[in-house]
């Protein structure tokens, strides 16, 4: 049902939203320049991981392939095996996600959840429901391949579908505005009393991400780092997805919300080069 449900879904959101990231396009880029600290780094006896952190997190998906394109005229091979060979661990994926495109990341996350003997619905529900009508067109056309196709059951829950699937951002925003004079329950406490299972986490995402998308990820942030050992891979997946989307709006939500910096907060949870890296996809504290 949650696959059907997802493999529906297309948000109809009209001119394009505001974007608010914390990775931008290096004004004095250098791909020559940046692809031989690369090398150098890669060579360097034990690995330079600070200066890899330091050229790949600051600079743009295009800006990280024209340093890959200098890197293997210069090198005669190609960058991101060489470092994924110099890598390993968080780090290594990390920065190997960084070196797709945000779609091309995001499709690669949704084969991830889906392959094997079950399915990661949290990641799924987190991808497709939060991304923009462009954004899961864009993922569509990487993906290329077919994805859903169950049987749906039960009329009422069929309804609910076609509604939060079918309808424009702006028209559903209204649905949950008006919905409260009609009911005592807003929106997310009747798809609780209504809807069970990954169906009713799909549709609980699908409405906090209407509202405020940013403060969804904030909270999905505070969530993967409360608990003791942070759940790096729901990290790791924010922090590289919308390094160049809106990290900086949720920055701000992050703080607004629950009193301490992203920076800060990341800063206590990880260590090591993962911390570096991902404080430098911060970049800043709030």
């Amino acid at each position: 049902m949650v696959q059907e449900f997802l493999g529906q879904l297309t948000l109809q959101l009209g001119g394009g939203e505001p974007t608010y990231p914390t990775v931008v396009p290096e004004p004095n880029f250098d791909p020559d320049k940046d692809a031989a600290r690369i090398e150098t780094a890669i060579k360097t006896k034990g690995v330079d991981e600070q200066t890899i952190i330091d050229v790949l997190t600051k600079r743009t998906y295009n800006q990280r392939r024209e340093i890959a394109f200098a890197f293997e005229r210069r090198a005669k091979k190609d960058m991101i095996s060489a470092l994924k060979g110099a890598l390993s661990g968080s780090l290594e994926t990390v920065i190997l996600g960084l070196m797709k495109s945000t779609a091309q990341y995001d499709a690669s996350e949704i084969k991830a959840s889906i392959k094997g003997l079950g399915t990661d619905e949290e990641s799924l529900i987190e991808i497709v429901c939060s991304r923009s009508n462009a954004e899961f067109m864009e993922i569509k056309k990487v993906y290329k391949e077919c994805e859903y196709g169950i049987k749906r059951k039960g009329t009422d829950v069929k309804c609910w579908i076609s509604i939060m699937t079918e309808r424009s951002v702006p028209h559903l925003q209204k649905v949950f505005e008006r919905y409260k004079s009609y009911s005592p329950y807003d929106m997310q406490e009747s798809i609780r009393k209504e809807v069970k299972g990954d169906l009713e986490k799909s549709f609980l995402t699908l409405v906090q991400c209407f509202e405020n998308k940013q403060l969804y990820f904030a909270n999905r942030l505070q969530d993967a780092m409360k608990s003791k050992g942070a759940k790096e891979k729901v990290l790791t997946r924010i922090m590289v997805s919308r390094c160049e989307v809106d990290l900086k709006k949720i920055r701000q939500e992050f703080k607004a919300h629950h009193g301490k910096s992203l920076y800060q907060t990341i800063a206590e949870h990880t260590k090591g080069d993962y911390q570096r890296a991902l404080l430098s996809l911060c970049s800043g504290d709030d």
